[in-house]
């Protein structure tokens, strides 16, 4: 067992960088440790356009930015998954990863993220990868001059089909619905543009194709029930995220969907464990707000800290 950190850090996408630039300026000893490179769902967006100080920034290049900015306070990283945190009769915690590493921290903060949600339809599967994407920024250059469709009406769903007309000749917004749930401005952007066609009312039933890939979705509509076909050679999903947070392996206070519940302080319901970005229960999952979590769950760490070690009589600055 290695020494304690003052705590760890679980995910580097904006949440899990930011946490541990500021658990670095608290000069906290602080681990951040993400299962792929730094950066999260930056690197899989081209263009930001909503962050406060850049009017446009490439999401790499923000990643590289932030990344550079923690390690410049202290904090260290380490590529690893993982796969379960338990907190100790003494209060603290047990961080153990895929490769073998048991970690030991006074705190922790999750910053997982979440997962991309499947249709769960036939041919998903099966297609995935030959036709089927979750990203935009990896797969959308593999279908310069088709016809693709995307799926769901929330932001990240009305933003990616915009991104593919760069790419497409056509885009289809399949939702279920008769109108879109992203914000006004994006909505506005998109639907003014000609390459964009919204499919209102209409779920997915099944992805189809052959041996080249995607030929076409078969769809209900959700008023009639009536059944059509729609020609595309690619779909991308956007229907929401399931968070991350199977590596807690104790009990914790969340919602129906299962994203956790947190105090002002970004305490979870298990002492010492905090939450911050998309996981979290919360209005709207945006860069800012990650950032904005994070910087409140690594300075409400420090004073987490000190108070247990004036508890303990330990001096404050001692570790």
């Amino acid at each position: 067992m290695r020494e304690p950190y003052d705590v760890i850090v679980i995910g580097a996408g904006p949440a899990g960088l930011c946490a541990g630039m500021y658990a670095g300026r608290g000069m906290l000893k602080s681990l951040v440790i993400e299962r792929g490179l730094p950066g999260g769902e930056l690197l899989n967006t081209e263009l930001i356009e909503d962050y406060p100080g850049f009017e446009s920034i490439l999401g790499r290049e923000l990643a590289d930015k932030m990344t550079s900015h923690a390690k410049k306070f202290g904090a260290e990283f380490v590529t690893d998954t993982v796969e379960a945190v338990r907190r100790t009769p003494e209060g603290d915690f047990t961080v153990s990863t895929a490769l073998g590493t048991t970690y030991r921290a006074r705190t922790v903060i999750v910053t997982a993220g979440g997962t991309p949600n499947k249709l769960g339809v036939p041919g998903e599967k099966t297609y995935a990868g030959k036709g089927v994407s979750y990203c935009a920024v990896c797969d959308g250059a593999f279908f310069r001059n088709e016809v693709i469709a995307v799926v769901g009406g929330g932001d990240a769903a009305v933003e990616e089909a915009d991104y593919l007309t760069r790419y497409a000749e056509k885009v289809y917004i399949v939702h279920r619905r008769d109108r879109l749930r992203a914000s006004a401005i994006i909505q506005q952007r998109a639907l003014a543009n000609p390459k964009i066609e919204p499919v209102w009312n209409q779920v997915v039933e099944e992805v189809v194709g052959n041996d080249k890939g995607v030929q076409h979705l078969r769809l209900r509509d959700t008023a009639t029930g009536e059944e059509s076909t729609l020609a595309v050679t690619g779909v991308f999903i956007f229907i929401g995220f399931t968070p991350n947070t199977g590596m807690i392996k104790e009990h914790y206070e969340h919602d129906e969907q299962g994203y956790i519940q947190t105090d002002a302080h970004m305490m979870t319901s298990i002492p010492g464990l905090f939450a911050a970005g998309d996981l979290r229960v919360q209005l709207t999952r945006q860069i800012t707000t990650a950032v904005g979590d994070a910087t409140t769950a690594a300075i409400a760490v420090e004073k987490y800290l000190a108070a247990q070690r004036e508890k303990a009589g330990t001096p404050v600055g001692a570790t």
